[in-house]
């Protein structure tokens, strides 16, 4: 228990102190906290950890979210977002991590072993205000945020599980089922999110193809993927590892551009589970530069079995070197990731 406080001491106090430091925010001038960690939430919470070693207000209001996934970093933006409408002229802080220290599974069950190679430890501290203040010197503006729970699925709910096995040693069990089901679960997600964010030619051609496969029969004619390039000008995919990213660049027929981020996110880092979404973004700020306007799409899949999706557009030019990306080599990259196809 110690050493998995420690963990969540080292990274998060610190992604929290550089993210105060950047705004020029003092952390009692804070009116809400959030964060989400799926399988560590000792007592006190995590989120009380951090008031008190900030030393925020006792008036501050405190949210711990657990047990919800990989997909945990946009509810926890969702939450912040609804706050946001209900408390004027404040900020919310939110801080997204996963703990190894804890949860590394010490048995012999095949399935549940595979977190062992995958995640890494990780964490993000983000700021989302209400000031009007704020507005000039933001970097981007929380457009939607469209959330898919296929937890009436007895298969979706089973697919990742934490439990133990034959000898009592607890892990996270995932099933093979587990990118069919993202499949479904990213399906209805973007039908959702689609009327949002696509303009009105995509959406009168998927609209088309869905009134012609109902009257000719589904089978006769293959349904109508949407351009997403059209909406968004950079796209923040989930690192669960290179399976996931390979299968959303097939299915939404993305270019290599849109989804290196994340390649290079789960290359460098692994998976850190709700805060690969932030990596990814870090990369794109670092490494290639958003334009003001651009749309950014973050992507995350998590236990349940969730697909969430946040929205954003750039307020302004953004080329921020992020420690996180120092010195990274792409050539090496690609080169190594040719090597293992």
């Amino acid at each position: 228990m110690s050493d998995a406080r420690w963990e969540f001491e080292q990274v998060c106090f610190t992604a929290v102190r550089d993210v105060l430091a950047k705004t020029g925010v003092h952390p009692r001038q804070i009116g809400c906290v959030i964060v989400n960690c799926s399988l560590f939430n000792p007592t006190p919470s995590l989120s009380a950890m951090i008031m008190n070693h900030f030393k925020m207000s006792s008036n501050v209001i405190n949210y711990n979210l657990g047990g919800m996934g990989c997909s945990a970093g946009i509810v926890a933006v969702d939450l912040a977002r609804q706050m946001l409408q209900l408390l004027p002229n404040t900020y919310v802080l939110v801080v997204s991590t996963e703990n190894i220290t804890q949860n590394w599974y010490f048995g012999n069950t095949k399935s549940m072993l595979i977190p062992n190679c995958l995640f890494r430890v990780g964490g993000a501290a983000m700021l989302l205000s209400n000031k009007r203040m704020d507005a000039w010197r933001s970097k981007y503006e929380l457009q939607h945020v469209v959330r898919t729970h296929l937890a009436a699925n007895d298969a979706a709910f089973n697919c990742v599980v934490e439990q133990e096995d034959a000898e009592g040693t607890r892990g996270v069990k995932l099933s093979k089922e587990l990118m069919a089901i993202a499949g479904e679960a990213l399906k209805a997600n973007i039908t959702t999110l689609g009327p949002l964010v696509l303009p009105i030619s995509e959406q009168m051609l998927f609209a088309a193809n869905l009134l012609v496969r109902k009257t000719l029969g589904k089978k006769r004619m293959r349904p109508y993927i949407p351009d997403f390039k059209l909406a968004f000008e950079h796209v923040c995919i989930h690192t669960g590892g290179r399976g996931v990213i390979d299968e959303i660049e097939k299915q939404l027929s993305l270019t290599p551009e849109y989804v290196d981020p994340s390649r290079a996110t789960l290359y460098r880092f692994g998976n850190v589970s709700s805060s690969s979404i932030w990596y990814v973004l870090a990369y794109i700020e670092s490494c290639k530069g958003v334009c003001k306007g651009d749309r950014v799409w973050q992507l995350a899949f998590g236990s349940g079995f969730k697909c969430n999706s946040a929205v954003w557009r750039a307020n302004r030019r953004i080329s921020d070197k992020h420690s996180a990306w120092d010195l990274f080599d792409h050539d090496k990259m690609a080169a190594d990731l040719a090597q293992h196809p």
